[in-house]
């Protein structure tokens, strides 16, 4: 009997351990989940630092997955399947509100909408899939017979982002091609009867914006009018595609400022249009 009351009743020492445990559990959930990411909404590098990288390669350990991969979860769980909009929308809440990915975003995502809506493309270029947003977004506003050819590096999110734009309805208006963009635009006359392209959306590695505009010249795919949108041109940034399609006089550009998406930093979008 006493000895079932002295495990009953656990040392002061027991119950002092089990509280500072408990207060340095909530100090880190506050300091990691809240204080960081607060802070670092309005400074360009800590945000990509924090999100991009530090956030990121810690939420990867913690469930064993990747960002796509539990992107594409929240969407099935969350989006009206073939609605384009409600996939769109909800990409938006879980990067508002679960977490931070590198989309257009809902801000820059309006312009980019609008874009295409004055452009009304028939053959559309997206440079940098990542999980289908942008693709989805583009998609949903083509009219009947255009179509968007998307390029995405990385064979796995390419994999996420063909189940995202199928879960949107959207796969009989998207082409998605894998591979090196600087291998891939070459082929789109020979393999896709690409003559010209109307609209090119450029949202990659920031250092081949330039040489793969450079390489659309050289294809002879693009025609007087055709419009290029650069995102991300502030953050991170993109100083040597805006130094090159504001210098070159076969390009009338103009910049549009915004914030990085879901976030207070400067950013902003580069629209070129191609005189030829």
């Amino acid at each position: 009997m006493l000895l079932a009351t002295v495990f009953m009743q656990p040392s002061v020492e027991v119950m002092m351990f089990v509280l500072y445990a408990a207060t340095a559990t909530v100090i880190i959930y506050l300091l990691v989940f809240k204080l960081i990411p607060f802070l670092a909404q309005g400074n360009r590098w800590l945000v990509l630092l924090w999100h991009d990288w530090i956030y990121l390669h810690l939420r990867d350990w913690l469930t064993r997955s990747s960002q796509p991969e539990r992107m594409l979860k929240y969407v099935r769980e969350m989006a009206t399947r073939g609605d384009p909009q409600s996939v769109v929308d909800t990409i938006d809440r879980f990067c508002n509100s679960v977490e931070w990915a590198m989309n257009i975003g809902d801000e820059k995502g309006l312009f980019l909408d609008q874009t295409v809506l004055d452009v009304n493309p028939g053959n559309v270029l997206e440079l940098g899939t990542y999980c289908g947003y942008s693709a989805v977004r583009i998609a949903r506003l083509l009219r009947p017979g255009a179509r968007l050819y998307t390029v995405e590096f990385n064979a796995d999110t390419a994999k996420v982002a063909k189940e995202i734009i199928a879960h949107a309805g959207v796969e009989d208006k998207v082409e998605l091609l894998v591979g090196s963009s600087w291998d891939l635009i070459p082929e789109l006359r020979k393999k896709f009867d690409v003559e010209k392209l109307d609209f090119v959306f450029l949202d990659h590695w920031k250092d081949s914006y330039v040489p793969d505009t450079k390489l659309l010249e050289t294809c002879d795919l693009l025609r007087k009018g055709t419009v290029l949108l650069a995102d991300n041109v502030i953050c991170p940034g993109a100083p040597d595609y805006l130094e090159y399609v504001r210098q070159d006089p076969r390009y009338r550009s103009e910049y549009h400022p915004a914030h990085l998406e879901y976030t207070r930093v400067e950013d902003g979008l580069e629209k070129s249009v191609y005189l030829g």
